[in-house]
């Protein structure tokens, strides 16, 4: 009984800690701003307000940096998954000379620095009359979560035990049949998990899309907060506050609703004796 007295107090303490910078977040960002600044500072608002979440989505271009960061973000994770998930397949049923030596180069590029690959990018980009557009944003970012997202599919696509294929196959369906109706459903939460990567990833980067895009119309979330609210003679707290908490409730949602299929599908459909 004592050790797990010990052990819920550290779990919370632990909580705390990770939770109280987002509670401070959202307390800043619905606080008069005579407030920000007030010694000692205030644990919470005398007088709630949102009007720094008016001013950032009416006065500012907010929402199109969040347009574009939706976007991005979809279209990189929906590229991703299906490159990967075809490519895990090929790797895992497929037999021919290289496959090993392919899924360790694979896993190689994932090492590389994410610097390493910006010029050559941007050179390949501007030659192709991609530049400042999120198209071009979209092609980086495959670059560095395609290799993981494909090692890790891998790893969960070798788990799928194969007589679930080969009785599909016996009984009459096609390879692309067994693949959609067989593979796919047992595939279902690796590839929830890797959709989950690869959306955090393409939401929160900010390297690439600070060197590749220069234009507003172009510019996600990242970049476009930074140059809107911090300069070098002023940051706009409050409404960098505001704008992290909008910034951060995609995640959460995102994570909300896709949390109870994280588990399902393990073991299902296993073959019976």
């Amino acid at each position: 009984m004592i050790r797990r007295i010990l052990f819920n107090l550290m779990a919370w303490c632990m909580v705390l800690i990770v939770a109280f910078p987002l509670f401070w977040m959202v307390v800043t960002s619905i606080k008069p701003s005579a407030e920000l600044f007030r010694r000692p500072p205030t644990m919470l608002p005398e007088a709630a307000t949102f009007e720094h979440y008016w001013r950032l989505l009416s006065q500012t271009n907010f929402l199109t940096y969040f347009k574009n960061s939706v976007i991005l973000s979809l279209s990189t994770t929906v590229v991703v998954i299906t490159v990967a998930t075809l490519g895990a397949y090929s790797l895992v049923r497929f037999k021919y000379r290289g496959r090993e030596s392919l899924a360790f180069l694979v896993l190689f590029t994932y090492l590389l620095p994410s610097v390493v690959l910006i010029i050559p990018l941007y050179l390949m980009l501007v030659s192709l009359g991609l530049s400042n557009t999120i198209l071009s944003l979209v092609i980086a970012y495959t670059t560095f979560a395609l290799p993981y997202a494909l090692w890790l599919l891998r790893s969960f696509m070798a788990g799928i035990p194969q007589d679930l294929e080969s009785a599909a196959l016996v009984d009459g369906a096609s390879r692309m049949g067994a693949f959609v109706d067989v593979i796919l459903p047992q595939l279902l939460p690796g590839i929830i998990s890797t959709a989950l990567f690869t959306f955090i990833l393409s939401w929160n980067e900010y390297l690439y899309a600070l060197i590749l895009v220069n234009s507003d119309d172009a510019r996600p979330l990242t970049t476009g907060v930074m140059n809107m609210l911090i300069s070098s003679f002023n940051i706009e707290w409050s409404l960098l506050m505001a704008a992290s908490v909008m910034m951060s409730l995609p995640l959460i949602v995102v994570f909300a609703f896709l949390q109870s299929y994280l588990t399902r599908g393990f073991g299902a459909g296993g073959v019976k004796g």
